[in-house]
């Protein structure tokens, strides 16, 4: 497989990101990275790693998306940008996958523009996966689209479906939540998905669905609140456990629990988010990626263009559609 990496998208970018690539073709023996950036900057960078010959090239941008530049001006005026480079390569065949820490509205605008909407989708969706008390969950949208419609809303089901989905709102009842939220139940409940009702944001990490699904707006509000506070929770606990020798002590005897809460809910293991529905494959990573983060998006993004999910995303979009439930979108 070889993926396409924005190797001037994030915070840190290009140590992370070029660190993050040689990690993975060190790891995986059948994936390539191509690194869209500056070439000066990037042939620095891999100057003093050590990494298989052949299995990282460059290909050479002379622009960068800023974190806060609009979309559209990374669409419209910045022809020669990383991450447009990446996405381009994908459209061309040039890769299977294309990575980001960049901005991900940009990714969003430029897959759109260039790659374009899988069959029968009217908005793709990042789909995100956290930890639950049981298995990790997937969560979309998580804030490819501020505003949405129920029947978007249905299509990110539709899209992330697995065993069991539920409808993020304030009260299991159908009754409860915003218009938005009551729309979408109906058509929920009438589709082909296990839809199991509404459910609460403090039964999602208990595990009681296998995917979520909500507007963006609201699904990227619940996930910066969830990375937030499991931060907190282990600042907080490294706080008590300095405090006292009995702490310390207590820690010696907890610290392979904490350890594994810890690796459970580090965005690092989960490195990226594919963005759903468009005719291609595209992952969207933190800005404050680390290179382990960066590691783990292009090996799932390898993972997820193998399998050619958004093939199969766009054959149940269309298996929806021929039941004459809905007209197919335009």
């Amino acid at each position: 497989m070889k993926i396409a990496l924005d190797a001037m998208g994030g915070d840190f970018a290009p140590a992370v990101t070029v660190e993050g690539a040689v990690e993975t073709v060190n790891e995986l023996p059948d994936t390539e990275v191509v690194l869209a950036g500056d070439e000066p900057a990037l042939l620095r960078e891999l100057s003093s790693k050590k990494y298989p010959q052949g299995r990282i090239s460059i290909v050479h941008a002379t622009e960068v998306v800023g974190m806060e530049e609009p979309p559209l001006q990374a669409v419209r005026k910045k022809k020669d940008s990383s991450l447009r480079r990446a996405v381009e390569m994908v459209k061309a065949g040039q890769a299977d996958a294309a990575v980001s820490a960049g901005n991900s509205g940009a990714m969003m605008a430029l897959a759109l523009f260039l790659l374009g909407r899988s069959e029968g989708v009217e908005r793709p969706a990042i789909a995100t996966e956290m930890p639950s008390f049981e298995n990790p969950f997937l969560l979309l949208d998580a804030g490819a689209n501020v505003d949405c419609s129920a029947e978007n809303v249905l299509q990110f089901a539709l899209m992330g479906q697995r065993p069991r989905v539920g409808l993020l709102s304030r009260g299991e009842e159908p009754s409860k939540g915003n218009e938005l939220t009551k729309e979408a139940f109906k058509l929920l409940e009438k589709s082909s998905v296990n839809f199991i009702g509404n459910i609460e944001s403090r039964a999602v990490f208990l595990g009681h669905a296998d995917v979520v699904v909500c507007d963006g707006f609201v699904g990227n509000i619940f996930l910066k609140t969830s990375e937030g506070l499991a931060e907190v929770v282990l600042k907080m606990i490294r706080r008590e456990i300095g405090a006292s020798r009995v702490g310390k002590l207590g820690y010696l005897l907890m610290k392979s629990g904490i350890r594994n809460f810890k690796k459970k809910t580090d965005y690092d293991e989960y490195g990226g988010a594919p963005l759903l529905g468009i005719r291609g494959t595209c992952f969207i990573s933190h800005g404050r990626s680390s290179p382990k983060a960066i590691k783990n998006a292009l090996t799932k993004a390898a993972e997820f263009a193998r399998t050619r999910a958004h093939e199969a995303i766009s054959a149940e979009i269309r298996e929806y559609h021929a039941s004459g439930k809905t007209p197919v979108a335009g």
